[in-house]
Parts: structure tokens; sequence; C-alpha cells
């Protein structure tokens, strides 16, 4: 098998996982091994070049992606997808249970959530507070 080959199904991998955990972490790494395939390419013999050429790429990825995405956070005009969802309403699709999670629609997406007290399907509820990927709901009361 070439190391071309290994470098493509690392990548491939790593691009899939990834895709689950959406960190960017496996990303940097990923495009790693895609610089080590585009050198297998030219210098097939060359192994320690190549994976030396991945660790540096996802290196580098890695340690100049953090100050960029704060600078970019903290830009004026920035606004966190998430804290436009503090306030809205949702209904719940799976039911929620104190400790558990469920899940709430809002708009056309879902989300994971958790609640302090039960929740049935089809309820309808707030948004409270928001954490990476998980809202935190209660029950939709009207405000008079």
């Amino acid at each position: 098998m070439h190391m071309w080959t290994i470098w493509l199904i690392a990548a491939g991998v790593l691009l899939v996982l990834e895709m689950f955990t959406l960190t960017f972490y496996l990303l940097w790494i990923c495009l790693g091994a895609v610089a080590a395939l585009l050198i297998s390419l030219v210098l097939p013999d060359a192994i320690l070049l190549q994976v030396l050429a991945g660790c540096i790429v996802a290196l580098v990825l890695t340690v100049f992606t953090k100050p960029l995405s704060r600078r970019i956070r903290t830009s004026r005009g920035f606004q966190d997808a998430g804290t436009e969802l503090i306030g809205r309403q949702g209904i719940v699709v799976e039911p929620i249970e104190p400790g558990h999670y469920g899940i709430v629609k809002i708009g056309g997406d879902t989300w994971s959530a958790t609640a302090s007290v039960s929740l049935g399907k089809d309820e309808r509820v707030r948004v409270m507070k928001m954490s990476s990927t998980r809202i935190e709901v209660e029950k939709w009361e009207e405000i008079l």
C-alpha cells in the first residue's frame, strides 16, 4: 500500500470524527494529514518528512486558531448564535426529566435540552441558558 493512501484514509477518518465533535482540533490534524499526503506524492520514501510536515501544519493551525477566534468574538458586531436563543420559545420533541436530556425544537433546529422539572412532549418551553450544544429550558408561561 502506498503512503499517500494511508494519509488519505487518515484524513478521511479524522474529518468524519470532526463532524461528530465540532471542536476543530481534529480538523487541524486532518489538514496535517493532507499536508503529509501532498508530501508523499512528491517524496514517497520520505516518511519522516511526511510526518514532520503533518505535525507542523496541525500545530501551527491549532496555535493560531485560538487568538484568531478570540479576536473575532471580541470584534464589534459579532453576536454568538447561542445568545439569540435565550428567551425564545420551543416545543419539546422528546420528554425531559430532571437530570436527563430531552430534545427541544426551536424554529427549524433541534437541541439537546435539560430542565429542572419534568416536561412532556409538545409542551411549550422558554430557553433560559445555553452551553455548548445544550440548552436549559423552563415551562413557557405567558408574561402578562
